[in-house]
Formats: structure tokens, sequence, C-alpha cells
């Protein structure tokens, strides 16, 4: 009954959350259309997923996350469009898988970090890093698929070329630019502080 009990906590708790991913999404909260890419804080509930749910819980965000960064290539999105048309296939392993190793190693990296540091006084560094490695490890990933993918196509050089670029890490350094900054800063203080309050408030160990 107790385990039966726990696992219909975690489902509940899943449900919430993937509403919220939603509730952002359909709000047009979750995004910010700005020059190439779209600054987003989708990733900020998979990161609490990942805390709070573990890395298989951050995995499912992940792939929420994912599924609606695909759904913005149908016409919501002006850059996901113009990878679908050149490659239906690479636009989906650029939006969907990325989001779900996403979230799966920032559930294992608090796991790990958690566990060695949960009775010491620096318990909250847990929170800090996992939330601030979910969301550089969401551009990474990102960034490192597009550019498998699609760094040669003439889409993608028309951005070489305006921002100059000589290599594909100057590339990815410029284009993400601020608005990764901006991401990592708000995953970080967000995340961390939402997510450690979750987990205190269901009485887990904080």
């Amino acid at each position: 009954m107790k385990h039966n009990n726990k696992r219909l906590l975690c489902l509940t708790e899943l449900a919430v959350l993937i509403a919220i991913l939603l509730i952002l999404e359909i709000t047009g909260l979750g995004m910010f259309k700005t020059f190439g890419l779209e600054l987003t804080i989708l990733q900020i509930p998979v990161i609490i997923g990942a805390i709070v749910l573990g890395p298989s819980g951050g995995a499912a965000m992940g792939a929420v996350f994912g599924l609606i960064s695909y759904w913005e290539c149908f016409g919501k999105s002006s850059f996901g469009v113009a990878l679908m048309s050149i490659n239906p296939l690479l636009t989906f392993l650029v939006c969907v898988p990325t989001r779900i190793l996403m979230g799966w190693l920032c559930g294992l990296i608090f796991k790990g970090m958690h566990s060695r540091l949960a009775q010491t006084k620096a318990n909250f560094v847990s929170y800090i890093t996992a939330s601030l490695s979910g969301a550089l490890l969401n551009t990474a990933f990102f960034m490192s698929a597009l550019c498998l993918c699609f760094y040669h196509t003439e889409f993608i050089q028309g951005f070489v070329e305006l921002l100059g670029s000589t290599n594909v890490f100057m590339f990815i350094v410029l284009f993400v630019g601020i608005q990764g900054l901006v991401e990592a800063l708000l995953c970080a203080s967000v995340g961390s502080v939402v997510s450690k309050g979750v987990r205190r408030g269901l009485h887990k160990s904080a």
C-alpha cells in the first residue's frame, strides 16, 4: 500500500509539472521569440522534475519539452519551420532526444551530488549545480545536434555568414550569446529555489 501511494504521488507530481509545461506553451509564456533561436524557460519545469522525481522523471519531462519544441516547428517557430522544410526527421532528432537526455542527466547529477551533501550545510549546492547543469546541457545538446544535422545547409550557413563566425564552436558561442546566459541564470536561480521548496513541501530529504 505504501509503495502504491508513493507511486501515485510521483505520477501526480509528474502530471502537474507536465500541465505547467503545456500551460506555458499554450499561453506563449514559455518561449520568447528572438533573433534565430527562441529564449525559453520551458527547461525550468524539466529541471524541477529531474530534481524532485529523479532521472526517470527528468527524462519524461524532457520528452514533453522536446515534443513541444517539435510542435513549434509546425508553424509557431520560424526557425523550426525552416528546419522542418529541410528535413523533418533530423528536426525531430534535434528537438526531442536532446531534451530527454538533458532531463535524465540533470536528475543523475542532482542524485549523485545530493547523496553526498544532503546532511551538510552545503546541500543547496546540489540544487544550484543540477539546475545550472540542466540549462547548460539543454543548450549544449541542442546546438551540437543542430550543427551535426544542419550546419552545412544553406539556412544555417546564412547565420554563419551573418555572424562572421570562422568555425562551428565560434558559431555556437555567437548564436547562443546573451540568450544562453539569461537562460542559465534563470534556471540556476528559479530551478534551485523552487525544486528545494517542492522537495521540502513533499516531506522528502531536502
